[in-house]
C-alpha cells in the first residue's frame, strides 16, 4: 500500500509540474518545455496504474484532482503572482480535507 501511495504523489508531482510548464510552452511552440511536459504527463500516468492496483480508482482520481488543484494554486500563488480570495483559500482547505476524509475512511482491498 505504501508503495502504491507513493506512486500515487509522485504521479501528481509529475502532473503538477507538467501543467506548471503549460505556460513556458507558449501554445506548445518551445521545444524543450513541450518534450518536458510532455515525459511528465506521461510519467504521471505510468506512474497511475500502478496506484490503481491497491488503491480503488475513485480514491486515486479523487486524490490526484484534489491534491493537484491544491498544489497548482498554491504554485501559481508563489510561482505566477496569481491572487487567492480568502474564499478560495477556505475552498482549497476543504478539498484538502475532502481528500483526507476520502482516504482515510475508504475500504482497501
Amino acid at each position: 500500500m505504501l508503495l502504491a501511495y507513493s506512486c500515487l504523489f509522485v504521479a501528481i508531482m509529475l502532473e503538477v509540474t507538467g501543467t506548471m510548464l503549460l505556460p513556458a510552452s507558449q501554445n506548445f511552440s518551445r521545444l524543450v518545455p513541450t518534450i518536458v511536459l510532455v515525459l511528465c504527463y506521461a510519467g504521471a500516468f505510468y506512474l497511475l496504474t500502478f496506484a490503481i492496483q491497491s488503491i480503488p480508482l475513485a480514491i486515486v482520481y479523487a486524490t490526484w484532482s484534489g491534491l493537484g488543484v491544491f498544489t497548482i494554486a498554491v504554485l501559481g500563488y508563489f510561482l505566477f503572482s496569481h491572487s487567492l480570495s480568502w474564499q478560495a483559500v477556505a475552498g482549497l482547505c476543504l478539498i484538502v480535507a475532502g481528500v483526507m476524509l476520502v482516504n482515510i475512511y475508504s475500504p482497501h482491498r
